[in-house]
């Protein structure tokens, strides 16, 4: 029997015009910091909090202010992701090991177009 997965935390993915003007931003005026950046994305975290920024062209196909996004922390991946196939939610082909920002995830789009990722890591 697999050990239970145990669900960690939720970090908010917010959409920005500028990644390195936001984390500017966020650096002065908030304290966070960042971790990973580039021209895309931009994870900070202060203390024990994480915010992610995520670029958008602001197109009617990319709009800046488009769905939602959230990533709940997980601990012990693999059985979820193994529930939510059985479940439908996802295929087998959507689990993402090894990112370049040192995680395990996988995700899916709500009704309303709101992608929700899992995440083992960070």
């Amino acid at each position: 029997m697999q050990p239970n997965t145990k669900l960690l935390s939720i970090i908010p993915v917010l959409p920005s015009q500028d990644v390195a003007r936001d984390v500017d931003w966020y650096r002065q005026k908030t304290g966070f910091e960042p971790v990973f950046q580039d021209n895309m994305y931009a994870v900070l975290h202060r203390e024990h909090l994480s915010i992610h920024l995520q670029w958008h062209a602001d197109t009617p196909e990319d709009p800046l202010l488009g769905g939602s996004v959230i990533r709940i922390l997980v601990e012990n991946i693999q059985p979820l992701f193994d529930e939510f196939v059985g479940r439908g939610t996802v295929s087998a082909d959507k689990f993402i090991a090894n990112t370049p920002w040192n995680t395990n995830e996988f995700g899916f789009y709500d009704l309303n177009n709101n992608a929700v990722f899992l995440v083992e890591g960070l």
